[in-house]
Formats: C-alpha cells, structure tokens, sequence
C-alpha cells in the first residue's frame, strides 16, 4: 500500500510542476519543490535533534543522499520541460537495470537488460534529433535516480538517523545544495502568491508524500523487491502524462515504454541485508 501511494505521487506531482513551468523556470521549481519539502519535513522531524548523537557514518550518509536528491530533481526537471514524462521515467530505470546485471551476472539479467535497452531505444530515437539536451539530462537524472534507490534504502535501515528522520536532514542539506542552482530562478516567483502556493503543492506532492511512502515501504521490503516493484513506475508515469498533460504517446513510444517495464520486472537485484 505504501509503495502504491508513492508509485502515484512519484509522477503525478511533476506533471503539477510541467504546468507551473509558464510561470516558473524548471531549476527555480525544482527549488521550490525541495525548499518547500525540506521546511515541512523538517518542521515536522526536526531532525536536527538526532544529528548529534548519530554517529559520523550516518551522517556522512544523509549529506550524500541530500546531495543527490538536489542534483536528482535539477535534472529531471530541466528533463521533462523538454521530453515527455513517459520518456523521462523510462529513462531513468537503464541504469538500475545494468547496475543489477553487473552485480548479478545471469541469463535472466541479460534478458532484462536486452529489454530495457531496446526501450529506452525506441524512445530516444523518437526524440534524439529534436531534443539532445533533453535526452542528456534525461540520462544524468537516470544514474542520479540509481544512486537515490541504493541510498533511500540505506537511509531506511540506518541505525542513527534513518527512516524518516534521515530523509527530513536529507531534503534540508538538499535544500542548501540547490540553492545556487535554482534559488536565482525561483526569485521572481517568491512575488507571485499563486506560484508559491503551486510550489508548495508541488513540494508536497512530489517530495513529502511520495519520499516518506518510499521510507515506509523500504524499511519493510528488501530492496530485491522494491526494484521489482517499480517496474510499474514508467507505466504510472505514461498514465499520468497521459490524463494531467494531453502527451498522448505515440504506439511506438507505449513498445518502447512497455519494453523497459518488462525489464524492469524481469530484472534480479544483488542480494543485500
């Protein structure tokens, strides 16, 4: 249940986003997704009052994990203001496919990753020529999005400022981290009520609903088959384009879509404790 809240919200709140791009840029949404996720979480947590007694290890980790989410939601941003969101989802789940293959190097792995590249193929061939930078930041939110699973899991079952705790110190050293990327973009909106209040919406919806699921749901599965499990990412991410943004795909595009979420299904993960 926890992983199919987080399955809707993961793409429904940047499809809210896609729509407050006429008044804001994609970095200074993204700011505002991040900045506004880190007050309400850290409101809530306050996390700030386990720091000191975690120990280092934890801590190093929360400032990693921080990190990424930061750079995660710049790229994926500036990813669908240029590709639709089908193509950017499906996109980010190469790299946890071939990162599996390397560690589990079977027959079945091999299927999954023949599959999944073929997919984001499909996909990219369709918008390569028009749009490469889109497609170049489609692929860097991708490793970034591997890195986010391998680490959100490592947060849910640390000892000293895991669980929601941890991600809370960690949306509010990515707030700090996005700051110079985004915070010059997000300046003319800190002046529009309405896009304040959309950014809120955005934050919540995309950051603190979907994020804290994803802690729940992690601290209770292996990471085995939470991978399993978001092979209905790229599908929700299709729907959800699909009824919040009119980007109807073209059949190509729901082969080469459907292609990765049979990869994606089809994929084993290294065994982890």
């Amino acid at each position: 249940m926890f992983f199919v809240g987080s399955a809707i919200f993961h793409y429904l709140g940047p499809a809210f986003a896609v729509l407050l791009f006429a008044r804001v840029g994609p970095l200074g949404v993204a700011w505002l997704r991040i900045a506004s996720a880190a007050a309400i979480l850290g409101a809530w947590r306050r996390p700030w009052r386990r720091a000191g007694s975690s120990g280092r290890s934890s801590r190093r980790l929360v400032v990693v994990f921080g990190s990424v989410l930061a750079l995660m939601n710049a790229f994926f941003y500036l990813a669908i203001d240029r590709l639709p969101l089908a193509t950017v989802a499906a996109v980010e789940f190469l790299p946890v496919i071939a990162l599996a293959a390397i560690g589990v190097r079977n027959a079945r792995n091999l299927v999954a990753l023949a599959l999944a590249v073929a997919g984001v193929y499909l996909l990219i061939d369709v918008r390569f020529e028009s749009e490469p930078l889109g497609v170049a930041f489609a692929f860097a939110n991708a490793g970034l999005f591997a890195a986010y699973i391998v680490l959100a899991h490592r947060v849910s079952r640390s000892p000293g400022l895991g669980g929601i705790d941890g991600l809370a110190a960690a949306m509010l050293v990515a707030a700090v981290v996005v700051t110079p990327i985004g915070g010059w973009s997000a300046a003319t909106a800190l002046l529009d009520p309405v896009a304040i209040a959309a950014g809120i919406g955005v934050g919540v919806s995309s950051s603190v609903i979907p994020y804290v699921l994803d802690q729940l749901a992690m601290a209770r599965l292996a990471r085995a088959t939470y991978a399993l499990m978001v092979s209905l990412l790229p599908a929700t991410a299709t729907v959800v384009g699909v009824l919040v943004l009119a980007q109807v795909p073209s059949w190509l595009e729901v082969a080469g879509v459907g292609l990765v979420v049979a990869g994606v299904a089809v994929h084993a993960e290294p065994a982890v404790a």
